[in-house]
């Protein structure tokens, strides 16, 4: 029986195939495309993440998912892929931000602990005895005039966004938001923009205890996670959003009869 091409170039190490692929790195971004959606998406005066959890059993206490996590006061990340993989990394990058506070007294620059990590990444792309991280981060923090959101590949390529995301939905939440995005906007516009592109691609009615959103803000530097009863606030903002969309579509239809 003839073995496939790529047999023998995705096993225990990663080597380029003869036609230049490392499939292992296509397999964990594989990984990451079946991962929980998340997204980042900067503001004129701070950066929102947000992910949706994506509850698979009503068994499971919601609050012991955790996808979006505080690195430094004004650092937070948001995953998607493997949940193991990504908490090894959110370990990793807090020692870094502490390492860099202990060694120059200052907090570390968004960019540069984004690129430490990538580095890290990077190198388990080309030894033997690893295997890639299968999982992708959002890194959004502000540094002192202006707010900045990364996102990184289990390839270890960094790309600086003003609005991106990862996982199942990201082509409908990028679509979003290359239509409705703005430079100008302010925090509360671009969690109601989230909350469209959430809307968007979810298959279910939104729940706010299924979702999950944290904020940095340059006027105070400090990331937080928004409490349920705030999330719940912009999820029926956004439902009552398109309930009158619903009723205005309904009201056309029976103009046309």
């Amino acid at each position: 029986m003839q073995m496939a091409p790529q047999m023998g170039y995705d096993r225990a190490i990663t080597v380029f195939s003869p036609d230049g692929r490392l499939f292992q790195v296509e397999y964990a971004r594989e990984a990451v495309k079946r991962g929980t959606t998340a997204a980042g998406i900067k503001a004129k005066d701070g950066v929102v993440l947000l992910v949706d959890k994506r509850i698979t059993s009503r068994l499971i206490e919601a609050e012991s998912i955790e996808k979006i996590f505080q690195i430094d006061e004004h650092i937070g990340v948001a995953t998607s892929g493997l949940v193991a993989d990504a908490r090894a990394l959110v370990d990793r990058a807090r020692v870094e931000a502490q390492i860099n506070m202990v060694t120059y007294d200052e907090p570390i620059g968004v960019e540069v602990l984004s690129k430490k990590i990538c580095d890290h990444k990077q190198t388990y792309t080309q030894y033997g005895g690893v295997r890639p991280y299968g999982t992708a981060l959002l890194i959004a923090g502000v540094d002192d005039s202006k707010p900045r959101l990364f996102e990184t590949d289990p390839s270890g390529a960094l790309l600086e966004y003003k609005a991106t995301a990862i996982g199942a939905g990201r082509n409908t939440f990028m679509e979003t938001f290359e239509e409705k995005h703005r430079d100008d906007m302010t925090m509360d516009e671009v969690i109601m923009l989230g909350m469209e592109a959430l809307y968007r691609a979810s298959d279910v009615k939104l729940d706010a205890s299924t979702l999950e959103v944290g904020m940095v803000t340059l006027e105070d530097h400090q990331f937080r996670k928004c409490p349920e009863e705030e999330v719940a606030s912009y999820v029926e903002r956004i439902l009552e959003e398109h309930k009158e969309d619903g009723e205005n579509e309904g009201a056309e239809g029976q103009q046309e009869e």
